[in-house]
C-alpha cells in the first residue's frame, strides 16, 4: 500500500496488521422500520400537480408541503444541479445531511428518507421516484444526489479566489427564506448542508471531493413523500451541471421545476413520531 503523500512519519512494523482491521458498518441502517415503498409509488403515482414554482437559474425558491402528500424536483430544459433544503412548517427541525449519510450513504435514491436534526431526529421526507437510479457507482467513484457536500456558498469564494459573489446556493437559500418572513441574519442562520439534487459527485484517490457533469437531462425528476409538514427550499446551483466550476456566472444554468403533487396518503401511512429518547442525558434534572 502507497504511504499518503503527506505523511513524514515511518509506518510502524506493524503498519499493515493494523490496517488490516475488518470495516464494519456504523450504523445498522437495517434495522430502520421499511416505508412501504410500494404503497408510496402508488400513492406517488396517482396524485396530481396542485402546485408548481419554477425556480430560476442562480435563485431559490420555497414550497410548502403537506405531510403525507408528495413533491417533485424536475429537470425541464438543460442539466441542472439543486441544492434542497427542508424545514417543519414551524422552522424547529431542519434536515440533517451527516446522519443522513451516516444512516444511507453518501449518495442518495429510492427508499432513503431524510432526517431530521436532533432532538426530534425523524424522518422528514422519502424518496419514491428517482429517474437517475439507474446511474449507480460510475469507473470514478462517482454517484448522484449526493449527501457529502454541503452547498457552495460566498465565504467560502471569497477565501479561495476574493470577490463578493452574491448567487451561490447559500445566498440563494437565504434569499428565499427572507420571502418566507425573516429577517437576513436569522434566515442565513436556519440555512444548511443540502442535499445535492441530480449532482454528480465522489472522492478521488485522494480523498478529495470532486465534481463531474451531472447525467440528468430534461424530463428527469425525483419525487418524494412529505412524512411531516415541510416547507422545501430548492436552489438552482450557479455551476449549472457542476462538470466545471460554481460560485460564479460562467456556467449554463437552467431552472428547475418544483411542484406539490396532492392526492390520498399511501395506504396505512402515519407521520413519524419524535425520537424517543428522553432528553435526560443521564442527569435526574435538567
Amino acid at each position: 500500500m502507497t504511504e499518503p503523500a503527506r505523511s513524514r512519519t515511518p509506518p510502524p512494523p506493524d503498519a499493515a496488521l493494523r490496517r488490516a482491521a475488518p470495516a464494519v458498518p456504523v450504523y445498522t441502517a437495517g434495522t430502520l422500520a421499511s416505508p412501504g415503498i410500494a404503497a408510496y409509488r402508488a400513492a406517488i403515482a396517482a396524485a396530481k400537480p396542485a402546485e408548481a414554482v419554477a425556480v430560476p437559474p442562480r435563485e431559490a425558491r420555497a414550497l410548502r408541503v403537506p405531510a403525507g402528500q408528495g413533491f417533485r424536483i424536475t429537470c425541464i430544459e438543460g442539466p441542472q444541479v439543486g441544492d434542497l433544503n427542508l424545514f417543519s412548517t414551524d422552522w424547529s427541525e431542519q434536515f440533517w445531511s451527516g446522519k443522513t449519510r451516516a444512516l444511507h450513504g453518501t449518495h442518495l435514491s429510492t427508499g432513503d428518507r431524510l432526517w431530521s436534526s436532533l432532538p426530534t431526529l425523524r424522518p422528514m421526507a422519502t424518496i419514491v421516484e428517482d429517474s437517475l437510479d439507474w446511474y449507480g457507482f460510475d469507473e470514478d467513484g462517482c454517484s448522484v444526489h449526493d449527501v457529502i457536500g454541503t452547498r457552495c456558498d460566498p465565504y467560502t469564494a471569497n477565501l479561495l479566489s476574493g470577490g463578493q459573489y452574491h448567487h451561490c446556493c447559500h445566498s440563494n437559500l437565504t434569499r428565499a427564506i427572507m420571502a418566507e418572513g425573516f429577517h437576513r441574519d436569522m434566515a442565513e442562520g436556519l440555512v444548511h448542508d443540502v442535499l445535492n439534487v441530480f449532482m454528480a459527485t465522489g472522492f478521488d484517490a485522494e480523498g478529495r471531493y470532486v465534481m463531474k457533469a451531472s447525467p440528468v437531462r430534461p424530463g428527469d425528476h425525483i419525487a418524494f413523500l412529505a412524512e411531516i409538514d415541510l416547507v422545501a427550499v430548492l436552489s438552482t446551483c450557479p455551476g449549472g451541471d457542476c462538470g466545471q466550476g460554481h460560485s460564479s456566472d460562467a456556467a449554463a444554468c437552467h431552472p428547475l421545476l418544483l411542484e406539490r403533487l396532492k392526492g390520498a396518503a399511501p395506504a396505512g401511512w402515519a407521520p413519524p413520531p419524535r425520537n424517543g429518547y428522553d432528553r435526560s442525558h443521564g442527569q435526574m434534572t435538567s
